[in-house]
């Protein structure tokens, strides 16, 4: 079975293909992956790596934590699944998605007009 690794305090400039080759002598490597910021693409300086041994991804863990990565003294460990809550989906505390809510007052009649120049002059 197989084992994910995180591996952090990595230098922004490492690749995936960096991280291939430091963890391939270990045994045989299913992904890799260095997370970057979405809007972006900065790596955030970690990563993981999925070895499908799992004696061989503790051997990696063992020998690699602490070594010199392109400049940086890097930590590795078993990566931790973390849980995530169920997204709801936005709504305008009514039930409805998104838009305006019903007294939001663009141009309809019946709005309370709120702070923009609509309704009774108040902002």
């Amino acid at each position: 079975m197989s084992k994910k690794i995180y591996v952090g305090n990595l230098n922004y400039a490492t690749t995936e293909d960096t991280l291939r080759g430091q963890f391939a002598s270990y045994g045989e490597v299913v992904s890799v992956a260095v997370i970057k910021d979405r809007y972006t693409q900065q790596s955030k300086g970690f990563g993981f790596v999925e070895l499908a041994d799992d004696d061989a991804a503790l051997k990696a863990i063992s020998e690699l934590n602490g070594r010199e990565i392109d400049g940086r003294k890097v930590r590795v460990n078993e990566a931790e699944d973390k849980p995530r809550p169920p997204r709801r989906p936005r709504t305008d505390g009514e039930g409805r998605r998104g838009g305006f809510g019903r007294d939001a007052g663009y141009g309809r009649a019946g709005g309370s007009g709120r702070g923009y120049g609509h309704g009774d002059g108040q902002y």
